[in-house]
């Protein structure tokens, strides 16, 4: 009896204690155990990593030529460096005179520039010593809508924050581990493309990697307003700005130590954050914090000028833009000399134009091609050394610094994206390596798809 007692005793008291956790819950409410993370395996044809300037390119070329291809992002939007990092003027399309890099980059963004109303340089006028004059702005925004509408209708499946952890081949396909919110996939593919800008998913299979021991700084993208730069005492500004330099208060590579630069420019691409890197989510981050506590403290400075008390910041990026981190080890490494002299090689799959271009703490002093002389970028610098089904795009390329100095700007990395995405479309439907694809076919689908090849292509 007293058992049957004490039963019924821990029973009310459970009851009660029950009663007593449970929460009120609202009219529509209901109370849900966690969600469980999602695991899975995704077979696809061709898989992209990374969805910036070149990614994007090389997906929908992919998926247009009739691949199934799937995109993995680890940000929420796609166009990498237009786009995230700011720089919303891709470029250079034109050389000499002559359209130079095409198809499906350059039709980005044209629609951008029409649906904004903007308009286009007049490339036929020589850009002379000032390259900006044959860039193309476009509204940043705008361009990750449009790019992203045609990824999605050209059926590349999109997965944003997600990132790999780890890439292995086996039995002719590779199968990519990533982890994302509330996912844990396995994708298995024929042919791996990495335009994640730091060959992460080459350093994941295994890949050797180039590297500087100082490499370019990156930027902050920002817009001020507020002011009258005509009306502003320059001689009184420059004064100040170097007597907060001495005590310590201003650092003056943060913005080339140059104060009428950043004034005039009204921000853009001028400051400059050291050591910036965004291989992994610790450097990422720091570069963050350095170009943000930066542009605050300046901006404290600016105010207290006078004709700048009502200055203001009008946009900022959400993230530091990175110029350089690690490029692959290719089956051949462009040089310095390869790109200013204009070497067409037999393997040339797309045009670069663009002037050396090294940043440092200093600022940068352009070094202009001389004219009638435009690169190329060959296949064998686009795949890594005993790599199969594998290859990469954009500023990774296999390259030297100088070289990848102008290698890595928007416009050629559409032309690597669209030639690597034409490339991993031919091996995996003749169930090759893409070093083994005929070069005649490769040339053939890019200028299919709008793509502009180099001369040599004729050769065959």
């Amino acid at each position: 009896m007293e058992k049957i007692k004490r039963r019924s005793a821990l029973t009310s008291l459970g009851a009660l204690s029950l009663g007593m956790a449970a929460p009120t819950l609202s009219k529509g409410e209901r109370l849900s155990e966690p969600y469980q993370l999602i695991q899975q395996t995704l077979k696809t044809d061709i898989l992209v990593i990374g969805g910036g300037t070149a990614g994007v390119v090389a997906a929908i070329q992919a998926a247009r030529a009739g691949r199934k291809t799937i995109l993995v992002e680890n940000g929420s939007q796609l166009g990498g460096t237009t786009t995230t990092g700011g720089v919303n003027y891709p470029g250079i399309f034109f050389a000499w005179g002559k359209q130079v890099i095409g198809g499906i980059g350059w039709e980005m963004v044209q629609e951008a520039v029409a649906l904004n109303d903007d308009t286009l340089p007049d490339f036929s006028i020589p850009h002379g010593k000032n390259h900006p004059r044959h860039q193309v702005r476009v509204n940043g925004q705008l361009y990750a809508l449009l790019i992203e509408e045609k990824a999605v209708e050209a059926g590349v499946q999109i997965r944003f924050y997600e990132t790999p952890t780890s890439a292995t081949f086996q039995k002719g396909n590779w199968t990519v581990q990533t982890v994302g919110k509330g996912t844990s996939t396995q994708i298995v593919c024929n042919q791996l493309i990495d335009c994640t800008g730091n060959a992460y998913a080459a350093s994941l299979a295994g890949f050797d990697l180039l590297r500087e021991s100082v490499t370019q700084p990156g930027t902050l993208m920002f817009r001020l307003e507020g002011y009258d730069f005509n009306s502003l005492d320059l001689k009184t500004i420059k004064s100040r700005y170097e007597e907060a330099i001495k005590k310590g208060e201003l650092v003056k590579s943060d913005f080339r130590n140059n104060i009428v630069g950043l004034l005039k420019s009204k921000g853009d691409n001028i400051q400059h954050v050291l050591g910036a890197d965004s291989t992994t989510s610790e450097a990422h981050t720091v570069a963050n914090l350095k170009g943000r506590s930066s542009l605050l403290t300046t901006l404290r400075f600016l105010r207290t000028l006078p004709g700048c008390e009502k200055i203001r910041l009008a946009d900022v990026q959400n993230e530091t833009a990175v110029r350089e981190t690690y490029r692959i080890d290719g089956h051949y490494k462009i040089t310095h000399e390869d790109y200013v002299t204009g070497k067409v090689f037999d393997d040339a799959v797309s045009y670069s134009y663009y002037p050396i271009d090294v940043h440092d703490e200093n600022g940068v002093v352009p070094d202009h091609l001389k004219e009638g002389v435009v690169a190329t970028v060959p296949l064998r610098a686009l795949i890594p050394k005993n790599s199969r089904n594998f290859l990469v795009a954009g500023r990774m390329v296999s390259s030297d610094r100088l070289a990848n100095s102008a290698l890595r700007v928007q416009a050629s990395c559409m032309g690597m994206g669209q030639a690597a995405g034409a490339a991993a479309v031919l091996a995996s439907m003749q169930n090759k390596t893409p070093l083994d694809v005929s070069m005649k076919d490769l040339r053939k689908l890019i200028e299919e798809h709008g793509g502009i090849v180099p001369v040599s292509s004729q050769k065959g």
